[in-house]
């Protein structure tokens, strides 16, 4: 799908053609889009297809007068998805006098530019465009990030008293997000940072203060999800163990309910024999049964108790 944005007074606004300063956003385009926007621009090929390979890392590159920057985006999957975040790439095209978005599906930080959540952007300013997407790029991170933590620290008080495996699934799943997120950062940290010194964006003053507050919002955010998987891995082990003793708690306290039942039932069993027994003709008989059931009952749960294993 291609849509062509513009920005105006009103802010971004679609249009149906073509125009110098334009955004064009490409979703997933089909073989035929593809041939017409490489036509149209005479772009290489490889920079509408690589963007759509989801394993693509983060790089930039420079072919006949357009360039290539392609960088990796987290995106938030469905709540019936394992694995809750996961990133894909997205690639800007800058030709000579416009700008091209090329991803495999709908990103949740080209929304924010869709929907007004950022200011102050214009496409005809593609330099500074460029470093605001990857600016609010690394936002997302940092924000899903804060999401994972939040989500760690549910887990983490429904483990204590937690018998089965979901929870540690959870933190596995968990733990692959931040392991996407830890390999897209740094490849986008590496990438970003060759800005500067190869020159690949002509920025103003302004805009140079826009790429170091993206850099050290990347470093941030990396560091944030090496400290998170650190976090995870530690917990993982330690609330294996947990579970393992939740169970033999209540194994435990199976057990001792069995041997109380078992007294006063051997009692019972006694005297339900077709035999002669003490007693049997006594008309206080039953409830001597009882009481002494009940009384081995009370001495095993005092002892029980005692040796603290209730």
């Amino acid at each position: 799908m291609i849509t062509q944005y513009i920005t105006t007074s009103e802010g971004l606004t679609e249009i149906e053609d073509f125009r110098p300063g334009c955004w064009v956003k490409v979703v997933n385009p089909t073989e035929k889009e593809i041939a017409y926007l490489v036509g149209q621009f005479g772009m290489p090929i490889d920079f509408l297809t690589d963007p759509l390979d989801v394993d693509e890392r983060a790089r930039f590159e420079v072919d006949e007068g357009n360039t290539l920057i392609l960088i990796r985006s987290a995106r938030r999957e469905p709540e019936e998805a394992a694995i809750p975040y996961i990133t894909l790439p997205i690639g800007i095209i800058l030709t000579q006098d416009l700008l091209i978005t090329v991803t495999l599906t709908e990103v949740d930080v080209m929304e924010e530019f869709l929907s007004g959540w950022v200011r102050n952007h214009d496409t005809r300013q593609r330099t500074r465009f460029v470093l605001q997407l990857c600016y609010r790029t690394a936002l997302r991170f940092l924000r899903y990030l804060k999401e994972i933590n939040r989500m760690t620290g549910v887990i983490e008080r429904n483990l204590h008293r937690s018998t089965t495996n979901d929870q540690l699934l959870g933190l596995f799943n968990l733990q692959k997000s931040l392991v996407y997120f830890t390999t897209s950062l740094r490849s986008n940290s590496l990438m970003v940072e060759k800005f500067s010194y190869q020159s690949v964006l002509d920025m103003t003053d302004e805009e140079h203060d826009l790429y170091e507050e993206m850099v050290i919002e990347n470093k941030q955010a990396l560091e944030m999800a090496n400290i998170y998987t650190s976090i995870i891995t530690g917990m993982t082990g330690t609330f294996a163990s947990i579970i393992n003793n939740n169970v033999n708690v209540v194994m435990k306290l199976l057990t001792s309910v069995t041997i109380l039942i078992a007294l006063p039932t051997m009692i019972a069993s006694i005297y339900g024999m077709n035999v002669h027994l003490p007693l049997q003709e006594a008309p206080y008989a039953f409830p001597f049964v009882m009481g002494t059931a009940l009384s081995l009952s009370a001495i095993g749960l005092f002892i029980l108790i005692r040796w603290k294993v209730l």
